[in-house]
Protein backbone atom coordinates (compact mmCIF):
# COMPACT_ATOMS: atom_id res chain seq x y z
CA UNK A 1 0.00 0.00 0.00
CA UNK A 2 1.46 3.31 -0.94
CA UNK A 3 1.72 6.36 1.46
CA UNK A 4 0.18 9.67 -0.11
CA UNK A 5 1.59 13.18 0.50
CA UNK A 6 0.15 15.70 -0.42
CA UNK A 7 2.29 19.10 -1.31
CA UNK A 8 1.39 22.36 0.24
CA UNK A 9 0.52 23.71 -2.77
CA UNK A 10 -2.28 21.10 -3.56
CA UNK A 11 -4.03 22.37 -0.31
CA UNK A 12 -3.94 25.81 -1.12
CA UNK A 13 -5.84 24.16 -4.73
CA UNK A 14 -8.44 21.97 -2.79
CA UNK A 15 -9.18 25.07 -0.66
CA UNK A 16 -10.37 26.64 -3.99
CA UNK A 17 -12.36 23.37 -5.00
CA UNK A 18 -16.03 23.47 -3.60
CA UNK A 19 -17.00 21.07 -0.50
CA UNK A 20 -18.69 18.65 -2.97
CA UNK A 21 -16.06 17.83 -5.35
CA UNK A 22 -13.30 18.60 -3.13
CA UNK A 23 -14.57 15.30 -1.56
CA UNK A 24 -14.96 13.34 -4.76
CA UNK A 25 -10.76 14.28 -5.74
CA UNK A 26 -10.30 13.27 -2.20
CA UNK A 27 -12.00 10.04 -2.43
CA UNK A 28 -11.04 9.08 -5.88
CA UNK A 29 -7.20 9.51 -4.47
CA UNK A 30 -7.31 7.22 -1.97
CA UNK A 31 -8.79 4.75 -4.02
CA UNK A 32 -6.99 5.05 -7.09
CA UNK A 33 -3.37 6.30 -5.91
CA UNK A 34 -3.31 3.94 -2.51
CA UNK A 35 -2.76 0.52 -4.34
CA UNK A 36 -1.74 0.73 -7.62
CA UNK A 37 -0.69 4.52 -8.48
CA UNK A 38 1.45 3.75 -11.63
CA UNK A 39 -1.11 1.55 -13.41
CA UNK A 40 -2.21 3.35 -16.38
CA UNK A 41 -6.52 2.75 -16.30
CA UNK A 42 -9.59 5.09 -17.74
CA UNK A 43 -8.54 7.68 -15.31
CA UNK A 44 -5.32 7.57 -14.75
CA UNK A 45 -2.57 7.92 -17.50
CA UNK A 46 1.04 8.37 -17.77
CA UNK A 47 2.22 12.26 -19.02
CA UNK A 48 5.27 11.55 -20.73
CA UNK A 49 5.91 14.52 -22.32
CA UNK A 50 4.99 16.81 -19.77
CA UNK A 51 7.40 19.61 -18.13
CA UNK A 52 6.04 20.20 -14.86
CA UNK A 53 6.23 24.03 -13.21
CA UNK A 54 7.55 22.25 -9.66
CA UNK A 55 9.78 19.94 -8.54
CA UNK A 56 8.94 16.63 -9.22
CA UNK A 57 10.08 13.02 -9.78
CA UNK A 58 9.70 11.68 -13.69
CA UNK A 59 7.14 10.85 -14.84
CA UNK A 60 4.46 12.16 -14.20
CA UNK A 61 0.74 10.85 -13.50
CA UNK A 62 -2.60 12.10 -14.07
CA UNK A 63 -5.76 11.39 -12.69
CA UNK A 64 -9.24 12.62 -13.89
CA UNK A 65 -11.94 13.02 -11.59
CA UNK A 66 -15.06 15.04 -13.64
CA UNK A 67 -13.83 18.10 -14.32
CA UNK A 68 -10.14 18.15 -12.08
CA UNK A 69 -6.64 16.58 -12.44
CA UNK A 70 -4.72 15.33 -9.77
CA UNK A 71 -1.03 15.57 -11.06
CA UNK A 72 1.06 13.49 -9.28
CA UNK A 73 4.78 11.09 -9.40
CA UNK A 74 5.30 8.07 -7.54
CA UNK A 75 8.33 6.64 -5.74
CA UNK A 76 8.18 2.97 -6.15
CA UNK A 77 11.00 2.21 -3.74
CA UNK A 78 9.81 4.56 -0.68
CA UNK A 79 5.99 2.87 -2.00
CA UNK A 80 5.18 7.25 -1.77
CA UNK A 81 2.67 8.67 -4.09
CA UNK A 82 3.72 12.86 -4.03
CA UNK A 83 0.26 14.29 -4.96
CA UNK A 84 1.94 17.90 -6.39
CA UNK A 85 -1.31 19.93 -8.09
CA UNK A 86 -5.02 19.96 -8.31
CA UNK A 87 -6.58 21.93 -11.14
CA UNK A 88 -10.36 21.86 -12.67
CA UNK A 89 -9.65 21.54 -16.87
CA UNK A 90 -12.29 23.35 -18.63
CA UNK A 91 -13.03 21.37 -22.32
CA UNK A 92 -10.77 22.31 -25.43
CA UNK A 93 -8.03 22.94 -22.39
CA UNK A 94 -4.82 21.17 -23.02
CA UNK A 95 -3.11 20.22 -19.82
CA UNK A 96 -0.01 22.36 -20.09
CA UNK A 97 -2.61 24.95 -20.31
CA UNK A 98 -3.89 24.66 -16.90
CA UNK A 99 -0.63 24.10 -15.18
Amino acid sequence: MYEIRVAEDVEKDLARIPVYYRKQIMDAMEKQLAHTPDTPTKNRKLLSNLVPPWEAGQPVWELRVGDYRVFYDVSTEKAVVYVRAVRKKPVGRKTEDIL
